[in-house]
């Protein structure tokens, strides 16, 4: 992993103290209504009695009193298998609470694991869940690959493990399935953090998150990173994960813009960044590095020759910008690249099928005497790839009316 150790933690630690709900604690109402989470002094004792419990095999349920059973207390239990097909309840609680940090690693630790075993969560009795991601991908491990970083949401210290600190209340039950459809046996250990007892009163929000990928994207069409969702609430931020087309992989790829479109916005956003590398806090290009807010994790080296790479993962968590709606959000990502000429004629001469779209309305191509005729010059391109991006989000509802996944087979073409 690419930073300075101590300068991360001094920013995480700030940046999860913005996020975290201590127990007892309620959202308050900022100026738009949307919650702000505060926190108390950790030698604070909460004003209503809040218990903790930590959900593990070793403990399936919670029990007051009922952990470490197995093998006479003596480490009976510290994981389960989950067969090809099969559910694993990893909380099921009753009450109100917050889940205040989940930490995970699996026997197998694959794509087809990464991609292939999904996570569910339901609040308040919830029909459909909440959150619905390939356990990799929520967890910030994108393209079905484990890599170390640490963010001020997720972690992987040594890229073996998952762990998550976003604070998840609910009022009246929480449950959290892991769903093992990757067609192979695998096995977890696992351990859900929580407090019950906590109050929350009527701004607090739930949590959502949801994985969508295009492969490929269309051209001239934006990625979508979080479908049109009604409510009240925040945008959280998203893992985004780009693998180029092997048709226009030499050269820079990043020129997409995120744009949200919030309360009644049509055909325009009312926010709208810059670029792809502007978007999570670098600029020229973007190499590996994880920031407590804003990182680029992970980064495939090519085989093809030249210095550009396959594929990227990266994040953006809106902690200190928060990006609040009222109504309704929709956020997106252009799939765009800022090619020079000269390289737009090296991918022609590679493929002499392939037609390069000038950004514009659309009608405007390349032509090979352009190009010719200025190779040092470069310019903003329209371009197709594969894209995935798992979003997050605070809303006032359980429920967030947006279908299931993609399956499994979708979820694992070309990852390799």
């Amino acid at each position: 992993m690419f930073f300075h150790k101590a300068f991360a933690s001094a920013i995480l630690f700030a940046a999860v103290a913005s996020l975290v709900i201590m127990p007892g604690t309620t959202g308050t109402a900022s100026a738009k209504g949307a919650t702000t989470m505060t926190q108390s002094p950790i030698y604070q004792m909460p004003n209503t009695p809040v218990e903790t419990r930590w959900y593990t095999y070793e403990n399936p349920q919670g029990e007051k009193g009922g952990a470490g059973k197995a093998n006479h207390g003596r480490k009976g239990a510290p994981a389960v298998g989950i067969k090809a097909g099969e559910t694993l309840v990893l909380a099921d609680i009753k009450g109100s609470g917050t889940i205040r940090r989940m930490w995970a690693t699996l026997w197998g630790r694959g794509p087809e694991a990464l991609r292939g075993l999904k996570i569910e969560m339901y609040w308040d009795g919830a029909k459909t869940p909440a959150v619905q991601a390939p356990f990799g991908d929520f967890f910030c491990q994108s393209q079905g690959k484990m890599t170390a970083f640490e963010n001020a949401c997720f972690s992987s210290p040594e890229g073996r493990s998952f762990n998550c600190v976003v604070p998840m209340p609910f009022k009246k039950s929480a449950k959290i399935l892991l769903i093992n459809e990757s067609g192979q046996d695998n096995g977890i250990y696992y351990e859900v953090d929580a407090t019950l007892g906590d109050k929350h009163d009527a701004n607090a929000l739930y949590f959502h998150s949801y994985w969508r990928r295009e492969n490929p994207t269309t051209l001239r069409q934006d990625m979508t990173i979080l479908p049109h969702v009604i409510g009240k609430g925040r945008f959280l931020g998203c893992n985004l994960s780009v693998r180029q087309n092997p048709s226009t992989p030499n050269f820079w790829w990043g020129e997409g813009e995120v744009k949200c479109y919030i309360d009644g916005d049509k055909d325009l956003p009312t926010l709208c960044g810059t670029g792809t590398e502007d978007y999570i806090g670098t600029g020229f290009g973007q190499g590996l590095y994880s920031n407590a807010y804003q990182g680029n994790q992970y980064v495939a080296e090519t085989g093809h020759g030249h210095s550009m790479m396959d594929a990227y993962g990266f994040y953006r968590f809106h902690i200190p910008d928060p990006v609040y709606f009222q109504k309704e959000i929709r956020v997106t990502i252009q799939v765009m690249g800022g090619p020079s000429y000269k390289a737009m004629l090296d991918a022609l001469d590679k493929d002499l099928t392939l037609k390069l779209m000038k950004a514009g309305d659309g009608t405007q191509w390349y032509t090979r005497e352009e190009l010719e005729a200025n190779p040092g010059r470069a310019e903003v391109m329209e371009r197709v790839d594969d894209h995935t991006a798992t979003a997050y989000w605070y809303m006032d509802k359980p429920e967030n009316g947006l279908p299931p996944i993609a399956p499994f087979s979708e979820r694992i073409k070309d990852v390799k």
